[in-house]
């Protein structure tokens, strides 16, 4: 932040043409006081901030530009590589960093767990793997590893957390093992599927997501109020892929961590009052 790119990409996305992301008023409303724990005080402003400055639209069309020039230069990778010798035997993943809230749920940043937050580009291309194709299956990015191994040819060395993807390049219906799993701060996890995110909080806060009906992630399905023994077997299913074991902030930890002490919840080891509004 603030997102810079030339001139020629804002021109792209003429601001009085742009898609802005759906957002409803109140969607926080249903979601545990502690989902604004992960991101209380962050440099990236509220949605509350976006709007009372006119900074809504700037920032989607910013991020769009400068989206299309990370993209340009990636093309640049490509075409050399379409003319050297190893076109026809070279590997090439693309990802990146995790997403972005561009006013969603009331933050912009990716400082949370929901799928804004979460979700990632993750292509692979090249010999033995199928073109132009979508594979729904969760991955995780610890996944690349082990799948890059497989394609090579090569084994995955011991430790290595990820499963390989290499079934799911070869048929993009084949089903994964597991669910994906994200974590942010001790105690505040994300299990999803290719239905159904849970997210747990340190505090116990939970929401439930089904991406069948709702990809927006509008409706916790267990807000307080709400009948959750409908989704108990989905609960437990996704629960059992909580961490059992979690390690501790590692020595000298600052900046954007999240903490539960005996008298409470301390972001950047000062304490979070939970009548006063995030920043």
């Amino acid at each position: 932040m603030p997102c810079y790119a030339t001139q020629k990409w804002f021109d792209l996305y003429p601001e009085d043409t742009l898609s802005m992301p759906p957002m409803p008023a109140g969607d926080r409303s249903d979601t545990p006081k502690s989902s604004w724990y992960i991101h209380w005080q962050l440099p990236e402003p509220r949605t509350d901030w976006l709007e009372a400055n006119d900074q809504v639209r700037p920032l989607v069309r910013a991020y769009l530009a400068s989206i299309s020039f990370v993209d340009s230069q990636v093309g640049r990778i490509l075409n050399a590589l379409e003319k050297s010798p190893y076109a026809d035997n070279t590997i090439v993943v693309l990802w990146s960093d995790h997403g972005y809230h561009l006013g969603e749920k009331a933050i912009s940043g990716k400082n949370s767990l929901w799928e804004r937050s979460t979700r990632v580009p993750l292509l692979f291309a090249g010999p033995g793997i199928l073109a132009d194709v979508k594979c729904n299956q969760p991955a995780e990015l610890l996944d690349m590893y082990p799948t890059l191994a497989a394609l090579a040819g090569l084994p995955a060395p011991d430790g290595v957390e990820g499963i390989s993807l290499k079934p799911q390049l070869l048929d993009p219906t084949t089903a994964r093992d597991r669910p994906a799993i994200c974590t942010h701060n001790k105690g505040n996890h994300s299990v999803c599927d290719a239905r159904w995110r849970y997210i747990r909080y340190l505090d116990g806060g939970e929401e439930l997501y089904d991406h069948n009906t709702d990809p927006n992630e509008f409706d916790n399905l267990i807000a307080d109020g709400k009948d959750r023994s409908q989704f108990a077997d989905v609960i437990n299913r996704l629960s059992q892929w909580l961490p059992k074991q979690e390690r501790g902030l590692a020595k000298g930890s600052s900046q954007r961590i999240l903490e539960k002490r005996a008298d409470g919840v301390y972001w950047e080891n000062k304490k979070i009052d939970p009548s006063q509004a995030p920043q």
